[in-house]
């Protein structure tokens, strides 16, 4: 008697297949692209294989996609030309000299560093790099200042010109702009939570963020004049480029090209657009761009699978008929799975893993599609940061000093984790917080 499954059992089975696949090491791209290719030519044979070439004819023909390495380049031409690093000079002068202080400048480098790069992975490297031995140094506490380093990188994935924010646009059918304005708020309201946190630890305890001695306070007013407008450079270029796209001067495409355009000439006036510099720009926006592309391809591919079965239809009725969840439950559950999976995957690879799922059955609960972006991302930045694999981790381990052991940054996220969560219940219960400026801005 030949098995048969309903739509429910083949949809548990596609997620076990990739699960499995990813616990073998196979790259998430390659995990999702096979299952959904292999499920393809099973469910509806030779026409099947036909759903592969489709996904990757409709990213191709996405013209938003050449936002992403314009955007990627951008980044990496201001962090590897040093741009980026007068800034936490500036900062350095500026700061310096209140209790914590370098903390807070810190905190403010990481905005200003995901307003230019939209990524997490250059926020971390200067801070862990920069910031956090300079910290060290002085004398701050090791586990404050890692999980200050870690909490603010993830601000690059809210502030624009966030790229996995272009990437929930594009799959959600959501305009940028919107999704854009809709992060800075919640990125505004957790950075200043964390600088909260910050003054009333070295308020109670000053010895976890002494100021800096009366030798290093003692520069000349031209000096910090000079470091001023040497930091306020690379906020001009972010200002370029979010200020031409959301006051309609150019398209977001264009603005990505502006944003590569304006990096670069300032790095060439700035003597620093050295071979080496391009160089490693352009092979860091090739690595991110590919990989960027090859996850997106597997998961259209994959979506097209879920669609054809209306898998959709069948979890919602789980969901709202034989569990009995309110919409508000399912939403929960959705982003207590995103907590989940962001143990174990990157942003990118969560998104493209339930999107065909969540997505749609979002938009059919009457939930707003922008809004639900922002909690995504929050979510995402939550996991960044959660044991057992949080991407921050391992990366905050991979670039930080020898003093800082693993403990020590597993120890340093506790107080950081719980204000975005709190931010995450927040913009929940005050969906105004997202939305006051693609609701006041954008028709």
């Amino acid at each position: 008697m030949p098995l048969t499954l309903s739509y429910e059992g083949i949809a548990l089975l596609l997620f076990l297949s990739m699960a499995l696949l990813m616990l073998t090491g196979m790259r998430v791209f390659g995990a999702i692209g096979f299952v959904g290719a292999v499920a393809a030519a099973f469910l509806w044979g030779t026409g099947g294989t036909q759903i592969s070439f489709n996904a990757t004819i409709t990213l191709m023909k996405w013209f938003p996609m050449i936002t992403l390495p314009l955007f990627i380049y951008m980044g990496y031409i201001l962090s590897e030309s040093g741009i980026a690093n007068d800034l936490y000079k500036m900062f350095h002068v500026w700061m310096g000299p209140l209790p914590g202080g370098l903390a807070i400048g810190t905190v403010i480098l990481m905005v200003a560093i995901s307003a230019m790069n939209g990524l997490s992975v250059a926020g971390m490297a200067i801070g862990s790099t920069i910031a956090l031995p300079e910290m060290l140094k002085r004398g701050y506490d090791k586990r404050m200042v890692s999980g200050v380093v870690q909490a603010g990188s993830t601000l690059g994935i809210m502030m624009p010109p966030s790229v996995v924010m272009v990437l929930y646009g594009m799959i959600a059918r959501q305009p940028v702009s919107n999704l854009w304005l809709a992060g800075v708020g919640p990125a505004l309201m957790i950075a200043v939570l964390i600088i909260a946190y910050i003054v009333i630890r070295c308020r109670l305890n000053p010895a976890m963020g002494p100021a800096l001695s009366a030798k290093e306070r003692n520069i000349p007013g031209a000096a910090k004049y000079r470091l001023l407008l040497a930091g306020l450079l690379p906020l001009l270029i972010v200002i370029s480029v979010t200020g031409c796209f959301l006051t309609g001067l150019t398209s977001l495409v264009e603005s990505a090209a502006v944003g590569a355009l304006v990096s670069t000439l300032a790095a060439a006036i700035r003597k620093r657009l050295t071979r080496k510099v391009l160089h490693v720009a352009l092979i860091q926006t090739l690595s991110m761009s590919c990989m960027f592309m090859w996850v997106m391809m597997a998961a259209l591919c994959f979506s097209a699978v879920f669609d054809g079965l209306g898998a959709v239809h069948a979890i919602k009725n789980v969901f709202l008929g034989e569990w009995g969840l309110s919409p508000w439950g399912v939403l929960i559950v959705m982003l207590l799975s995103f907590l989940v999976m962001g143990m174990f995957l990157d942003d990118t690879a969560m998104l493209v893993i339930v999107a065909p799922l969540y997505i749609p059955l979002v938009r059919s609960m009457g939930f707003d599609m922008v809004w639900f972006g922002v909690l995504y991302t929050i979510t995402c930045q939550i996991a960044y940061m959660t044991p057992p694999f949080g991407y921050n981790l391992f990366m905050m381990k991979a670039m930080a000093p020898k003093e800082l052991t693993l403990n020590d940054i597993y120890n340093s996220i506790t107080p950081f984790v719980l204000i975005m969560l709190v931010s995450l219940v927040l913009i929940m219960l005050f969906p105004g917080i997202a939305m006051f400026l693609p609701n006041t801005l954008l028709p």
